[in-house]
């Protein structure tokens, strides 16, 4: 049996497979966006398809930490808009 990948989810610190989750990477040239196919270059951290764990990891910086940078509110935002359509 093949071992499928899995990942944290840094708003709820569980783990899950990591096509249960979204990915939010960042590239070589700074830039922070939503990679929706899971296979963009650059750093990644990965957060639950919830609500409630997206408002966790804003609550306490934790993709700025992880990113060591400043995050603009329009990702977030972005991010809010992806869950509610999915």
């Amino acid at each position: 049996m093949k071992n499928l990948p899995k990942r944290t989810c840094i708003g709820c610190n569980e783990i899950k497979l990591k096509k249960e989750l979204i990915r939010i990477v960042k590239n070589k040239d700074g830039q922070i966006t939503v990679d929706k196919t899971g296979k963009a270059q650059g750093r990644g951290a990965y957060v639950c398809n919830n609500i409630q764990c997206l408002e966790s990891a804003i609550r306490y910086k934790k993709l700025e930490k992880k990113f060591e940078c400043k995050i603009d509110e329009e990702l977030y935002e972005n991010l809010r808009n992806e869950m509610k359509s999915t």
